[in-house]
């Protein structure tokens, strides 16, 4: 319900309820301006974009504080978001007066600052989700972040980098025991970090041949180790070969005795398992002894991948043995190593070429003979 009215000092005061049946009003000099007023405040409540006042004055920051605790996120989710949101340069700014240039502000700084475009992509996404709350929420007209550019990233092949055969024998050379299972575990199996980490003995399945990849270990905020379900629920068996089963027994035989199937296979002085912190500083180690540099933990997953493709394995069955959410997410990461249409082209015509140079030698041999 809207009106409006002459008040005796001659303004005009223009008036409506909200769907929660508060009034809200405004006082203008000219009747036209008014109406203007009410016109708009009807097209929002229309279009749905309509936004309580009050609601707009909220800080992001503060919008954030109550919608955080309504997510279900697991604890890395929770430590990225709080992450995003204290870098964020316009937290303290109310909801209302949020522009798009706010959003270019804070992706410049960020780049100037050095943060790789990777990082920037993955704060701004997180505060955006923040954004879409406060829109679904009725304290935020539109997103001011939509159509932003955010800065490129590098080309998956250009990016990535795959550890030759002979780095990955130089570092398994110079690693202690632990650090060599930590990344044979990745080069040979595939496992990302925390799931290595989150090994247990009972999980190794050395008659079938599998490990079974049931948990990973996480460094929650305020440095607390939690024990979590595997990364996107990937949880899998992952099939190995002997010379890993060799190497874990013979690791698990020395330095991890016992009959409690559900001891740690890599743990630290206290038996608590290895976690982010103390099992990077290992891999830096083994890396700086072997003489060998900028590689990176997660590369022996990438290495592990390039072997799986290299070997004639299809999507899904490197999908699965990664642990990858769907077939997409392996494709948009390791499409460049799978051979194109023209490789195939190649190989095959090649193959008859093969053939028919086989067939000429053996009819020569055939004739002279």
């Amino acid at each position: 319900m809207a009106s409006i009215a002459r008040r005796p000092d001659g303004r005009w005061r223009a008036r409506y309820r909200d769907d929660a049946d508060r009034e809200h009003a405004k006082h203008f000099t000219r009747k036209v301006d008014a109406q203007r007023w009410l016109d708009e405040v009807t097209t929002a409540v229309v279009s749905g974009t309509y936004v309580d006042p009050a609601a707009g004055q909220v800080t992001l920051a503060a919008f954030y504080e109550t919608w955080a605790t309504r997510q279900t996120w697991a604890s890395g989710t929770t430590a990225a978001m709080n992450l995003a949101m204290r870098d964020c340069t316009f937290a303290d700014v109310p909801l209302a007066r949020l522009r798009r240039s706010h959003v270019e502000a804070w992706i410049k700084g960020m780049t100037d600052r050095g943060l790789a475009p990777g990082t920037v992509r993955t704060r701004v996404g997180n505060v955006r989700s923040v954004l879409r709350g406060a829109v679904v929420d009725r304290h935020l007209a539109v997103d001011p972040s939509v159509g932003v550019r955010l800065p490129r990233l590098r080309r998956r092949e250009a990016a990535m980098r795959l550890p030759t055969t002979g780095e990955v024998a130089s570092i398994l050379a110079a690693s202690d025991a632990a650090t060599k299972v930590l990344a044979s575990l990745a080069a040979f199996a595939g496992l990302r970090l925390g799931e290595a980490c989150g090994l247990q003995v009972g999980d190794i399945d050395f008659l079938r041949r599998t490990i079974r990849v049931q948990r990973q270990v996480q460094r929650a905020e305020g440095g607390a180790v939690e024990i979590t379900p595997p990364k996107y629920g990937s949880e899998r068996e992952v099939f190995v070969p002997a010379a890993l089963l060799d190497a874990l027994a013979a690791y698990i035989a020395e330095h991890r005795q016992g009959t409690d199937a559900s001891r740690w296979l890599l743990a630290g002085s206290d038996g608590a398992p290895l976690h982010q912190n103390s099992a990077g500083h290992r891999w830096r180690t083994a890396c700086r002894a072997a003489g060998v540099a900028g590689i990176r933990l997660h590369d022996l997953r990438h290495f592990y991948a390039s072997g799986l493709i290299a070997a004639g394995c299809d999507v899904v069955t490197v999908q699965r043995a990664l642990g990858h959410r769907s077939a997409t997410v392996t494709l948009g990461t390791y499409s460049h190593l799978w051979p194109s249409a023209e490789d195939r082209t190649r190989a095959a015509a090649g193959g008859l070429a093969a053939a028919v140079a086989n067939a000429a030698a053996d009819s020569l041999r055939t004739s002279q003979g």
